[in-house]
């Protein structure tokens, strides 16, 4: 194998010569990053992550600098502050420091919201629709966050979490559901999200390894929207309580577990297909995860932009 070159770092000219399975690296779509350890999320296989809910002045300089050779770390890109309504979460949570929640005020103001984040580079629009926890944005603020993101390219996420919050997110036009929910949804429901918007996993943070109620009831959701043909992307919400940096085998199992065929898995996790004569991104395991998911806990090497980040 032979990779090419990143900005500003000389090429790798020699052959790298291997004995084991070569895939494209993971991407985790759902992840908190400053509350984890970039350099081992990297080592461990995943070299890109979206940040989906950090203070604007802390996550974009941060995005910037993962782009830079010296950054030890995955790629960042990020979502920036979650739009939510006074007092809404997280603002009141322990865990997100001030700034991670942007209270509106308003539809003109979620618009404005939205095009303050545009310009500082967000990727996304992240909404909290988590009414167990506090207010939510109004269906006025939720129909002119989606106007505004959509002209600008942007899907919107949501942590939708209370009764009748992911049919709220369905009518505004949310693109996406930042977990996987685990309140029962009906079969209509599911059929009509599998339709319209896709679902980030998030399915450890309900059992860290462990049978629980949640965790019954969000396969089953999932499993219901995969047969539907909804489109599930691998994400873990890192930085909630013990999930692990790098590639999460728990999550990798659930996917397996909710009906993913281990192609289908792969798929939800790759960053993105490798294209030729670009600088890759790749993993190789001692052995096929197409044939035992459990491949993930054994990683030889791990080349981010091109350049080997570990060999082992």
């Amino acid at each position: 194998m032979s990779v090419g070159a990143a900005a500003e770092v000389a090429p790798v000219d020699e052959e790298l010569v291997f004995d084991g399975f070569l895939m494209p690296a993971v991407a985790d779509r759902h992840v908190h990053i400053e509350l984890s350890d970039p350099r081992t999320v990297l080592s461990r296989g995943v070299t890109a992550v979206r940040d989906l809910g950090w203070p604007s002045e802390r996550i974009f300089p941060l995005a910037d600098a993962s782009e830079m050779p010296s950054f030890s770390g995955p790629l960042i890109r990020a979502a920036g502050p979650m739009l939510t309504a006074p007092g809404g979460y997280p603002t009141a949570d322990r865990w997100a420091p001030p700034g991670t929640g942007r209270e509106l005020r308003g539809p003109e103001d979620a618009a404005a919201a939205v095009a303050e984040l545009t310009a500082l580079g967000a990727v996304a629009i992240k909404v909290s629709l988590n009414a167990e926890a506090g207010p939510t944005p109004t269906d006025a603020e939720l129909t002119a966050i989606c106007d505004a993101a959509h002209d600008a390219d942007l899907l919107v996420t949501t942590h939708a979490q209370g009764d009748g919050q992911v049919e709220r997110a369905l009518g505004a036009g949310i693109d996406e559901l930042a977990h996987t929910p685990w309140t029962k949804l009906s079969d209509e429901l599911i059929g009509a999200v599998a339709n319209r918007m896709r679902i980030v996993s998030t399915l450890d943070i309900l059992s860290y390894g462990r049978r629980t109620r949640e965790i019954e009831i969000a396969l089953d959701n999932l499993r219901r929207f995969h047969d539907a043909g909804g489109t599930v992307i691998y994400g873990t919400d890192l930085g909630n309580g013990g999930i692990p940096p790098g590639i999460d085998l728990r999550e990798v199992s659930l996917l397996a577990e909710a009906g993913l065929e281990y192609e289908e898995v792969l798929e939800a996790m790759v960053r993105a297909p490798l294209e030729p004569g670009a600088p890759a991104d790749l993993i190789v395991t001692a052995s096929s995860p197409l044939d035992d998911l459990k491949a993930f806990e054994d990683i030889l090497m791990v080349v981010r932009a091109g350049v080997v980040i570990r060999e082992r």
